[in-house]
């Protein structure tokens, strides 16, 4: 160690120089190169890029609708689009008050009813608890988009699938609302009345035992829920709503979607070269009720006004159109997953016509 004259500074030979400390600091402090508050945020969002939410977008969507008024008008005023939109706004219409009815239930299943009850209100047995559950559908005033949310509310709260399948499927035929209004379509014809409730509560019950003995666990996929844990009840059941609506509501919306477009594209003339031929009507009838996705509570006026058709194929129309069409297979695809779907809904197609015409030669 050397002084260096007129410094008054001690340099130690072999080592570097030491840097200085910071100003009031007692130890070496490392730093490190960050950027200010708020740079990192900045660029990030320059990283992502435009969002589709951006007003920017919105913005330009609407000068684009407005350059374009003219051909867009002109193309919403054909024949064909006009019929596009009849249809889209009648399935919806007829669908959203029963969509948010069904989500308000389910809500107030998930949220206010115990698990326990379900336990008391159905048998122990899977197998008895199937009928039991479909009779149940007998006292639900609403449609088939009601049923899938509640269905998928009872799943989560612990009732066994078969059970909630079958509810599923006989809630929205046997209800008193459906009933009256098919009664009220077909007037002088209470048989008519009796095939429909007889016929979808039998396909209900089997489509429950079929599932319990052939179902397998990693074919359904449990619902989801956002997660309530230390939530109010309220904030749980807005929650819950505000979910479902969002969640069942966009594949509602696909679902009439295609519906219209295949309303608006099949030819009326095929009815009629279908309903000579006894089977060809019936699964003329089926395949119709799939594509036009008509509300449960309406349906039963449409059937009615299909005089070509035998009662056995109007009948199947009744059955099918209210377990299985194409709003219906796309909610259940995005409540219980594509793997349930895609099986639960070819076999619910085949077991109610099947059914439909047996009851319709029984009864009709």
């Amino acid at each position: 160690m050397r002084s260096c004259a007129g410094t008054g500074v001690l340099k130690v030979e072999g080592n570097p120089p030491a840097k200085p400390f910071p100003t009031g600091g007692t130890s070496p402090v490392t730093t490190t190169d960050t950027a200010p508050p708020g740079v990192e945020d900045r660029e990030t969002d320059e990283r992502k890029g435009w969002q589709f939410n951006s007003p920017l977008v919105l913005i330009m969507l609407l000068l684009v609708g407005i350059v374009l008024q003219g051909p867009i008008r002109g193309a919403l005023s054909a024949p064909v689009m006009q019929s596009w939109m009849t249809v889209f706004v009648a399935v919806m219409v007829q669908a959203l008050p029963f969509l948010v009815l069904g989500v308000l239930l389910s809500a107030v299943i998930a949220v206010f009813v115990p698990p326990s009850f379900f336990a008391r209100a159905l048998p122990g047995r899977p197998a008895l608890a199937v009928p039991v559950a479909g009779m149940a559908g007998a006292v639900l005033p609403g449609c088939e988009c009601a049923s899938v949310p509640v269905a998928g509310a009872l799943v989560r709260r612990g009732v066994t699938p078969a059970a909630a399948l079958a509810f599923l499927l006989s809630a929205p035929a046997i209800n008193p609302i459906v009933l009256t209004a098919t009664a009220v379509a077909f007037p002088g014809k209470p048989q008519m009345v009796a095939a429909r409730f007889v016929a979808s509560l039998l396909v209900a019950c089997m489509m429950g035992w079929l599932w319990q003995r052939l179902g397998r666990a990693d074919w359904l996929r449990p619902p989801s829920r956002p997660a309530s844990d230390g939530l109010g009840k309220g904030a749980a059941f807005w929650g819950s709503v505000r979910h479902d609506v969002m969640h069942a509501g966009g594949f509602l919306v696909v679902g009439a979607m295609a519906a219209a477009t295949l309303k608006a594209v099949v030819p009326e003339e095929w009815l009629s070269l279908a309903a000579d031929n006894p089977v060809v009507s019936v699964l003329a009838l089926a395949v119709l009720a799939v594509l036009l996705s008509i509300c449960s509570e309406a349906d039963a006026f449409v059937a009615a006004s299909l005089t070509q058709f035998s009662l056995t194929a109007r009948l199947t129309f009744l059955v099918v159109g209210p377990m299985i069409d194409l709003k219906l297979f796309a909610m259940q695809t995005a409540t219980f997953g594509r793997e349930f779907a895609l099986r639960f809904a070819p076999a619910t197609f085949a077991l109610a016509v099947l059914v439909s015409a047996l009851v319709g030669a029984v009864l009709l």
